[in-house]
């Protein structure tokens, strides 16, 4: 099933609207010099075409395809934003009950609780392009889980340099502080039975990783430890990513990048799923989510694709906090709540 989240106008798009913003403050600055001066270009710089990399993409394209900062010009503006509603977040709820799940000092997780009794869980898994992210970042979308009547959990994990570049060892500590939610829940009013997992960028890459767990096997839980999953802005299959300029800092191997593509493990999905991308991401992020859905539904399990019209990648991060955006509503309905 795909749903769009908007029409998208034939005529004017948000990408022609920046273009136009970009000329009128290129003229400005012409006429005023250049301290007015403002680049609000999307996509690879200019360049001679290079040789193919993957599929019609030169090196630099590739680079630029695995790269939200080359499509979201005001990206700093919307972390900065986030990162205060999330402290207006804590201020309004109270601080979140912080747990360990693991042994090093990083295996932490933050629990915002509901009033609701036995209420459902949802963990989020924040992004950051596996080098970054702070859990106390994320804690903007608490209110919209918690006045719905939902534990809102929102774990910290290794970067990807302190893991010396190994994927597994990141995607190992977010399956056990899933792990620890569901063992736990009865200690902060949560029911278990309702576990929901959700991720955005390199958390939704890990969201996909964490959805064909064999929870049975490796932590001697029930199949369906997770109920659902949501899915935003993520990457399943890391080829082209190993391609692409992130291989200088992932150190991949032909197994990393096979155990870490869950979308060549499609037969350990046990939830239904939905997945959701903006169509002002990159070329290669809108292809990660449009063919892990697509290869979902042809597998036989149940999945929802949402396209959300005129958002860039850094949008649709904010937008989990929104129960009338593509992700917070997308979440609620994931989980079969209202917005409060």
């Amino acid at each position: 099933m795909t749903a769009k989240a908007s029409p998208r106008a034939a005529s004017v798009t948000r990408r022609t609207m920046l273009g136009a913003a970009a000329a009128g403050a290129a003229a400005a600055a012409a006429a005023s010099g250049p301290a007015l001066a403002l680049d609000c270009s999307v996509g690879p710089p200019q360049h001679d075409k290079g040789p193919r990399v993957f599929m019609d993409m030169d090196q630099v394209e590739l680079d630029a395809a695995y790269d939200q900062a080359m499509y979201a010009p005001l990206r700093l503006e919307v972390l900065a934003r986030t990162a205060d509603n999330s402290e207006l977040a804590r201020r309004r709820l109270g601080p979140p009950r912080r747990e360990a799940y693991g042994p090093t000092d990083v295996e932490k997780l933050d629990i915002f609780r509901t009033k609701r009794a036995k209420a459902p869980i949802f963990v989020f898994i924040h992004g950051g392009a596996w080098l970054a992210g702070e859990a106390k970042n994320y804690a903007y979308p608490a209110e919209m889980f918690v006045n719905a009547g939902a534990h809102y959990v929102v774990p910290d994990f290794i970067a990807i340099g302190a893991a010396n570049g190994d994927l597994r060892v990141m995607a190992d500590q977010v399956r056990r502080a899933i792990a620890w939610t569901y063992k736990n829940a009865a200690s902060f009013d949560g029911d278990a039975d309702r576990l929901y997992v959700g991720g955005h960028s390199s958390g939704g890459h890990l969201c996909g990783v964490a959805m064909v767990t064999d929870w049975q096997r490796d932590f001697g839980l029930p199949e369906n430890t997770v109920k659902g999953g949501a899915c935003m802005s993520g990457m399943y299959d890391l080829k082209p990513v190993r391609l692409s300029k992130r291989g200088t800092y992932v150190k991949f191997t032909d197994e990393m990048e096979q155990a870490m593509s869950s979308q060549r493990q499609l037969e350990l999905i046990r939830a239904p799923l939905v997945v959701t991308y903006g169509t002002n991401e990159t070329p290669e992020f809108q292809r990660q989510n449009r063919e892990f859905a697509a290869a979902v539904k042809a597998a036989g399990k149940p999945v929802e694709l949402i396209e959300a019209s005129s958002y860039n990648h850094f949008e649709m991060m904010e937008s989990v906090g929104n129960p009338y955006g593509p992700n917070g509503r997308a979440a609620l309905a994931l989980m079969k709540l209202s917005s409060a």
